[in-house]
Order: C-alpha cells, then sequence, then structure tokens
C-alpha cells in the first residue's frame, strides 16, 4: 500500500510462500537463549521483552509499535552512509537476537556485513554457531569492527574483507581470501546494494546506471560464480532482492531493475546447482531501516516517514529478517530452493 510510490521497501516477516509451521520453526528457535550469548538482556527497542536464566520470556507484542515508528528525523547522510549515525539506530540484534545452534561449525560469507541486514545476518549467523566473513566498503569500516567484536564474541572466526564489489578481480579474491581464512565457505549472502533515487531516467548519469548495475548484479554474479567450486552438497546461497522488483517505484528505476534481475537470477540459478546439492533463495524485503536510505536511498522528506504506509504503520528493523536468513541457511529447510521470502509489513509483496 503505497499511495504516492515514492517509498523503497527496500533490500530486506512472515515469511512469503513457507508452510505455517515452517515459520513458526523458524520464529521460535531463532529466538531461544544460548549458552554462547553475550547477555541476558531483552530487546532494547522494546523494554517490555525479558529473559530468566531458563530462557526467554516473551509478551505478546503488538507489531505496529514493537519499533520505532515515523515520524523520523531528517538525516542526509553521506554515502554509503554508516548504521552509528542515524537516529533512530538501527536493531540489528546486537542485544535481542539469541541462538540455539542452527548453523554450527558453518562458515558464511555476507556481503554488506557491516550495517543493515547484512549485519543482522552476521550477528545471527554467529550466534547460531557459524563463522563469518563480511564484506564492506572502507569508509564503513567502523561499523564493521562492532559488526567483527560482536562476532569475536560469540567464540566466533570472524573475518573482515574490505573491498569494492565493482571491480571483478577484487570479488574473485573476496571469495579466495574467505575459504582460506574461514576453511572453506557453505553459506553465501549477497546482500550489498547501491540505491540512490533519482525523479526521473534524465537524471541517471550513464556512471550512475553503470555503479548500480556493477554493485548489485555484476558483483552478485563475480562472486557466486567464483563461490560455487568451493561449495559441498548442503551448501546455501541466498540472494537480498526486494518488493521493488514486483512493485518499482518511479524514483528507482535502476535499482528496481537490478532487485527484478536477482530474482530470475535466484531462480534460474537453483535449477542450475540443485543436482550439486546446493540449494538457492532469495529474500524481498519491504522498507527496513538501513543506512541505504538516508545515504540517498530516498529524498530526505520521504526519510521522515519511512515505512508509514505499510499495514503496521512503520519500517522493519533488520532484526526482523535474521530468522529468515537463518532458517534459509540450516537445514531445516532442505526442500526449499528457487524461493523468494517476503517481510513487507503487510503490503503482501512477494
Amino acid at each position: 500500500m503505497k499511495p504516492d510510490n515514492t517509498f523503497d521497501p527496500t533490500r530486506r516477516q512472515v515469511v512469503g510462500g513457507l508452510a505455517t509451521g515452517m515459520a513458526a520453526a523458524m520464529a521460535a528457535p531463532a529466538f531461544a537463549q544460548s549458552s554462547s550469548s553475550s547477555s541476558p538482556s531483552g530487546n532494547s527497542g522494546n523494554p517490555s521483552n525479558s529473559y530468566d536464566a531458563g530462557g526467554p520470556i516473551w509478551q505478546m507484542q503488538d507489531p505496529r509499535d514493537k519499533y520505532p515508528e515515523p515520524p523520523f528525523p531528517r538525516q542526509p547522510l553521506e554515502w554509503p552512509g554508516l548504521a552509528s549515525e542515524m537516529t533512530p539506530r538501527p536493531d540489528h540484534g546486537e542485544e535481542s537476537y539469541r541462538g540455539s545452534g542452527r548453523l554450527v561449525g558453518r562458515k558464511a560469507l555476507i556481503t554488506g556485513g557491516d550495517s543493515g541486514i547484512g549485519r543482522a545476518a552476521a550477528i545471527a549467523y554467529a550466534r547460531e554457531g557459524a563463522d563469518v566473513a563480511i564484506n564492506y566498503l572502507p569508509a564503513e569500516e567502523s561499523d564493521a569492527q562492532e559488526v567483527i567484536q560482536l562476532i569475536e564474541a560469540e567464540g566466533r572466526n570472524a573475518v573482515a574483507i574490505p573491498g569494492d564489489l565493482r571491480d571483478a578481480s577484487f570479488c574473485s579474491e573476496l571469495v579466495e581470501q574467505a575459504v582460506q581464512q574461514l576453511g572453506g565457505l557453505d553459506i553465501l549472502v549477497n546482500n550489498a546494494a547501491r540505491q540512490q533515487w533519482k525523479p526521473s531516467i534524465m537524471e541517471i548519469s550513464h556512471e550512475d546506471f553503470d555503479d548500480t548495475m556493477k554493485t548489485n548484479l555484476y558483483a552478485m554474479y563475480w562472486i557466486t560464480q567464483a563461490a560455487i567450486p568451493h561449495m559441498e552438497p548442503g551448501s546455501v546461497i541466498i540472494n537480498t532482492t526486494s518488493v521493488v522488483a514486483y512493485d518499482p517505484p518511479k524514483i528507482l528505476l535502476d535499482y528496481s531493475m537490478t532487485k527484478a534481475a536477482i530474482v530470475a537470477f535466484t531462480k534460474a540459478l537453483a535449477k542450475q546447482v540443485a543436482e550439486q546439492g546446493i540449494r538457492v533463495n532469495g529474500v524481498a524485503p519491504g522498507p527496513f531501516w538501513t543506512p541505504l536510505q538516508p545515504s540517498g536511498g530516498q529524498p530526505q522528506d520521504a526519510v521522515e516517514t519511512f515505512g508509514e504506509s505499510t499495514p503496521l504503520g512503520r519500517p522493519g528493523q533488520p532484526v526482523e529478517l535474521a530468522g529468515t536468513y537463518v532458517l534459509l541457511a540450516s537445514p531445516e529447510s532442505s526442500y526449499t530452493t528457487g524461493n523468494i521470502h517476503g517481510a513487507g509489513g503487510g503490503a503482501g509483496d512477494p
């Protein structure tokens, strides 16, 4: 429900297409108390959550006011933006996510792992027992180091690999470094994205168009092609698309093109690598509160009201997608491949 069609329900649950039982399996274990969790504190976004020594005690919560809702302050950030500079600061699960050993021994590479949905996935994977390598731009180093510390706090191997995904040679090097430092690779999350709004195709420069295509599409192709030879049966690839693939806002023409292509890439690749025992799925988020938005992904007036037009009346927080990325990476979803799973705050996409 987007009357003005201006905001981007972007990168990143009710999980569309999953059976009710599978959705319940995602929600309950993902937040079970883990022996490796460093703090028994509840969700910082909702003080009503509390835990005791025996595990979580969840009170019933209204999803409309579980997390901050608009209006938000204007906050123009220099691209690519830092989560640490956002108001309110996004919840990636730093305090709220609890693991239950669902990914013990796994080895994951996540692009865009410094903030937003990639950061939420990295924290969740570490608390589920996986070693994690994250990629990010050098300008995002301060956010990335927070993630590295959180992964290491769980006793897991944390690998930081900064670099620009628009460079094909770096994408190959990224995979090789991850494999070497993790000791293998069996989870790949293609999550990094570039989003810059423009009111007209006439205002999208050739350079901007090229940067968006290379970041969102070429890099996914380069990285996936380099990763597959290292993946054994049981490995998984998860691609972050968006609901804009299905309902593109007029101000996000080039970004929406890439997200639609990711849907097709995911479905076709899943058919190719099924014979190798590798699963491929995608996640199509609606409006999620990440640095992508105030750093040029949205006009500032849209940032102020971001997520307001969804039925739940607010944007999603990255931690609200953590369970989906865990489920898709875990053996529990061993029969799920070639699917796109959505989280749109009630809008019904995909």
